[in-house]
């Protein structure tokens, strides 16, 4: 789990270090943005990124977390990282029919067209 998804080797990390990225990662799955953002606060990338390329931002907003979202996109979260899957956040929202999540990611920068599967394509299948 690193700050930049790349083919370079990952560090190796303790079995403690493991499971608190995880639990941030869960975090993002669950709304607990008090967590998530007192961890940014003290120095976690607001991009973190697992091994499947999904940021916290594009977890939050596939999972309609929209105080998340916010929270994440005001720490300056990347809109434009896209997952091993070819998704970003936007995409991930279109998919899920949450508007406002997809206005704040489009008022924050997002791209229509970045990824593999374009927002723009997802909101005419749905």
């Amino acid at each position: 789990m690193t700050d930049q998804h790349s083919d370079a080797q990952s560090p190796q990390f303790t079995e403690a270090e493991l499971a608190y990225v995880s639990s941030l990662f869960d975090a993002a799955r669950n709304g607990d943005t008090q967590l998530l953002s007192s961890a940014i606060e003290a120095g976690v990338p607001v991009n973190l990124t697992n091994s499947k390329g999904d940021t916290l931002l594009n977890l939050a907003a596939y999972l309609e977390r929209e105080e998340t979202v916010a929270m994440l996109l005001a720490h300056g979260a990347d809109t434009e990282r896209v997952s091993d899957m070819g998704f970003t956040a936007l995409v991930c929202a279109v998919f899920r029919g949450k508007e406002p999540i997809a206005r704040a990611l489009l008022e924050a920068g997002a791209g229509q067209a970045t990824g593999h599967q374009h927002a723009q394509d997802v909101a005419r299948v749905f």
